[in-house]
């Protein structure tokens, strides 16, 4: 039976001319493994409670660890398909984006309500706006990824990616902890949320790492300061990850700064 486009790109041809049917196994157990990250994210935040809520974004973390991985083995491997890339984004939207905003809404936003039960008019549906164009943002992003790609210069993205998007979002309340309870808090943090989301449909160029030689030959002193990283992320989760992921998000604007600054400053006349 003959088949039509789309199907030729789910089932490409071996060399031999037979269909290759099924998908590469590792890359899609890494992603299956990012979903399920993301639907004990949802689970935990419903469940409510700050021993929950750190579950919550530790599961989101684990998720980003997981899309970072299954993309370099099948690119490593020869293994990427259009399957697998659509695969990929249907989790991520999952991970980190519906996780995320309600992980947002629920520690940032619905925890207030019990000590301001007042502020219940006014603070939820902007709450609700905020974490819902959060969501709206990330799948925003992944589509145009999916068609556009990287930025015209490969070693950078084109706005903020979503799984650092997401562990910002993590990493906020992993080093928190305790649910917001005060107002202003609460609308400080549906600022944050309502930035991250702007970065990431915006063209802000963020690095991607994607030039890092991981597979080369590395100077001893690389090999022990990841060590190091490595160490200190796991004995100071809370501290580190959130400097990490704060220094990221803030990278891509400070980027466009200094931009401008060198582009006026060599536009200048010179006496």
């Amino acid at each position: 039976m003959a088949m039509n486009e789309e199907q030729r790109a789910l089932f490409p041809k071996k060399k031999n001319g037979r269909l290759r049917r099924g998908v590469h196994l590792v890359p899609a157990t890494l992603t299956t493994f990012n979903l399920g990250c993301g639907f004990y994210a949802i689970n935990a935040t419903m469940m409510g409670g700050t021993p929950n809520f750190d579950k919550a974004a530790i599961a989101i973390g684990l998720a980003v660890l997981f899309d970072s991985l299954d993309g370099r083995i099948a690119r490593a491997t020869g293994t990427n398909s259009e399957f697998g890339k659509q695969f990929d984004s249907l989790a991520d939207v999952i991970s980190f984006g519906i996780a995320p905003g309600i992980l947002s809404y629920a520690w940032g936003v619905r925890s207030v309500f019990g000590a301001s039960p007042a502020l219940l008019h006014n603070l939820q549906p902007l709450g609700l706006l905020i974490c819902f164009a959060y969501v709206v943002c990330c799948a925003w992003r992944l589509a145009r990824f999916n068609i556009q790609g990287m930025a015209p210069d490969s070693r950078f993205f084109l706005g903020m990616p979503a799984p650092a998007a997401a562990g910002m979002v993590a990493a906020s309340v992993h080093a928190l902890k305790f649910p917001l309870e005060g107002w202003r808090g609460s609308l400080l943090w549906l600022a944050l949320v309502g930035a991250i989301a702007a970065l990431m449909s915006s063209t802000i160029r963020y690095y991607s790492g994607k030039d890092l030689g991981w597979t080369r030959r590395q100077p001893s002193l690389v090999v022990v300061a990841l060590a190091l990283l490595g160490w200190s992320i796991v004995e100071y989760s809370e501290e580190m990850l959130l400097i990490i992921a704060s220094l990221y998000a803030v990278s891509g604007p400070t980027l466009v700064l200094l931009r401008g600054v060198r582009h006026r400053l060599a536009s200048q006349p010179t006496a």
